[in-house]
């Protein structure tokens, strides 16, 4: 359980809120390694009803936008749209320049959603770092071409040098669990720019029952298989632990091996702060924790509060969140905050 320095730092953190109006650190040093920091997500951001286009979420500068992202086995391409297998239904542009992320054509496929967070990023050199979360729907589809090599190569090809890879964290660690726990995460300064791609297993893939390799574990396996062949640069992205377990979370996957591949852990926020869960577990060991649906913990906080939304960010802070992830688009100056993580 949580000890009396959460409470502490939660009741002074809101207390900072409601006096004032604004958070109680409205800023961290950029000296600050992200293990260290909490910044706050926005879900969904690739939806029309939430921006227009994808770069005005960029434009709020959030600590982490989500992509639901389905592999068409039809026509082998990426898709993203919440609810559509077959076509897209997002804010993504074909854009070819920063002067064109606000304009043209919306529905285009991940490709071109990877396209538009580049050149966002290369026109805001200081912002970031940006989490990418992208929710594998169905899952990865390797039978089709479209399974953990395809992705890296399109993160790669899309993003190039934009790319945290797990790579660059395990530096010469044994694992990227050994790395992590060593706080071997780069500064905020140092990742300016960057992108930290995370997946995670879909809705309907985890409720398929017939699907026995999913997403989390697939792309475990597949760091593994890059490591033992001396490749593991080839990796561009981390995936995480899907939904809240008390405990080492990890313990559910049975292949021992894969398990220090995990130091991102994903899920419920209301799970993690309902009791239960000693989420200093995540700070202590430097791991990235993201917790979602933030608005929903009880009492629940609405998009029109921006200081119940900022008391909110600084609850989970004080909680050990890394990213504090919700339904705040439509409060800006709340999406751009970054706090110091307890």
């Amino acid at each position: 359980m949580r000890g009396s320095r959460l409470s502490v730092l939660t009741s002074v953190a809101v207390l900072a809120v409601v006096l004032t109006g604004q958070p109680a650190v409205a800023a961290v040093d950029p000296a600050t390694r992200i293990s260290g920091t909490t910044a706050v997500g926005t879900h969904n951001a690739y939806e029309r009803g939430t921006y227009t286009y994808l770069a005005q979420a960029l434009d709020a500068r959030p600590g982490m936008i989500e992509l639901d992202v389905w592999p068409d086995v039809l026509t082998r391409q990426w898709r993203v749209s919440h609810s559509n297998p077959l076509g897209n239904d997002n804010n993504c542009v074909a854009a070819t320049s920063a002067a064109q992320l606000y304009t043209g054509t919306r529905n285009k496929n991940l490709e071109h959603c990877l396209d538009d967070i580049r050149l966002w990023l290369g026109a805001h050199p200081d912002a970031g770092p940006v989490q990418l979360k992208l929710e594998l729907k169905t899952g990865f589809s390797a039978r089709t071409g479209q399974g953990p090599v395809q992705l890296d190569a399109l993160l790669a090809a899309r993003l190039g040098d934009r790319v945290f890879r797990p790579v660059d964290l395990r530096g010469g660690y044994a694992s990227l669990d050994a790395a992590a726990r060593a706080d071997a995460w780069p500064t905020r300064q140092q990742l300016a720019g960057k992108v930290l791609v995370e997946l995670i297993p879909g809705t309907v893939e985890e409720g398929n029952p017939t699907d026995t390799l999913r997403t989390d574990v697939e792309y475990a396996r597949h760091l593994a298989g890059l490591a033992s062949a001396g490749t593991l640069a080839r990796a561009q992205a981390f995936p995480a632990v899907h939904n809240a377990q008390a405990g080492d979370p990890r313990t559910r996957y049975t292949e021992v091996s894969l398990r220090p591949w995990f130091v991102v852990f994903d899920g419920d926020a209301s799970t993690y702060v309902g009791g239960g869960i000693d989420t200093s577990w995540y700070a202590t060991n430097h791991y990235l924790l993201v917790m979602t649906d933030a608005q929903n913990v009880p009492p629940k906080v609405g998009n029109t509060d921006p200081d119940t939304a900022r008391a909110r960010v600084a609850e989970l802070a004080a909680a050990h969140a890394s990213i504090v992830s919700a339904d705040w688009a439509a409060l800006p100056t709340v999406v751009g905050e970054v706090l110091p993580r307890a």
